[in-house]
């Protein structure tokens, strides 16, 4: 029952005990890890069996739910019985200063130049928002994200030592079942208009080919199978998708596979490590877990992970909001910003029940 898992939810962050309860794209299941000890524990290979939590930089540490460790629950989301949110949570939609617009259009001028430079195909920039945020519930905003986001992985994501996180991200980064793995490129951004027969600017169609290249490139694999370029929906989002799926042809390949993809084209860039660096010395800024990942690790010998995209932190009081996007030589910087503003205007209208 829907209600038995939020009391479960309530009495675990009350007594200060990690829990993660998350929606599978396209499924009418809740699914549940909670730890019985305050354990910070860290991963450390892709033997385990958990819920994985990976932040951006992979110099810092991955933290898992470790199953053996875990009481898991699963329930079905009804929607048409789902409860009646009772959020009345107050804040500005249009907070934003000129600074922090300016700030950021300086940031993405100096990512194209760096571009230009240094004979770099794509770098992606990012920022953070914070709002004002109380008076609500965050499993009311959960169950709204999986109300609005049926094809994305949505999750509640808590650590008494960390902190608490959520999101809808529609883009995986592996699946893998038995031998066979899947994962896909994802690229371009534009506002759902009520029709998915939509045109595609040269540049994003540009930054789409290269994230397909570039895992094509690093999944060493033969025979594998690429479908055509297609306009996913996501939320009021559009995406341009490639899906691509194969064979793995070793035992350890989960591992290999996971790092040669994170952190994947879509939210660092091309080349990765020049393109990493320039992120971390100019963004000015701790990006933590967004444009991580997360999911099931080796449960029941499946593997579920997702990038952390359209993501947002809450504490003390305030919602943090974490956008960004891809920037090619073909950027152009005040478009850029406005395609930011809309990323994080779709997460903060989730917090007032819009």
């Amino acid at each position: 029952m829907l209600q038995k898992l939020i009391d479960k939810i309530t009495q675990a962050k009350k007594k200060g005990l990690p829990f993660v309860v998350y929606n599978k794209p396209n499924s009418k299941m809740l699914d549940a890890f909670f730890q019985q000890n305050n354990q910070l524990i860290y991963h450390s290979n892709f033997d385990e069996s958990g819920f994985i939590f990976a932040p951006f930089d992979k110099q810092q540490s991955s933290i898992i739910f470790p199953s053996n460790q875990c009481v898991t629950y699963q329930t079905i989301f009804d929607k048409k019985k789902s409860i009646n949110f009772s959020s009345k949570a107050s804040l500005n939609l249009m907070n934003l200063d000129e600074k922090v617009k300016k700030n950021h259009i300086a940031l993405v001028k100096k990512g194209i130049n760096f571009l230009k430079e240094n004979h770099a195909l794509k770098v992606v920039l990012s920022r953070k928002e914070e709002v004002d945020f109380k008076n609500t519930d965050v499993i009311d905003i959960f169950l709204k994200l999986v109300e609005k986001y049926p094809s994305a992985f949505v999750y509640l994501w808590y650590h008494p030592k960390v902190g608490l996180w959520m999101g809808a991200s529609p883009e995986t980064l592996l699946s893998v079942k038995g031998k066979t793995f899947k994962t896909m490129a994802l690229a371009g951004t534009q506002s759902y208009q009520g029709n998915l027969e939509v045109e595609w600017e040269a540049k994003e169609k540009e930054e789409q080919q290269i994230v397909t290249d570039y895992i094509l490139e690093k999944i060493h694999t033969k025979n594998s199978i690429v479908s055509k370029p297609f306009t996913l929906k996501a939320g009021s989002l559009l995406h341009i998708c490639t899906e691509i799926s194969g064979k793995l042809a070793k035992k350890n390949q989960l591992k290999n596979l996971v790092n040669a993809l994170h952190p994947t084209p879509a939210v660092c860039g091309l080349p990765k490590d020049i393109a990493k660096t320039f992120i971390l010395e100019n963004e000015n800024y701790n990006r933590e877990f967004y444009t991580g990942y997360l999911g099931e690790l080796n449960i029941n010998k499946q593997s579920h992970l997702f990038v952390n995209l359209r993501c947002m932190q809450l504490k003390k009081q305030k919602a943090i909001v974490y956008v960004g996007g891809g920037i090619t030589l073909g950027s152009e910087a005040e478009n850029e910003w406005e395609e930011t503003v809309v990323k994080s205007e779709v997460m903060k209208r989730v917090l007032v029940n819009q």
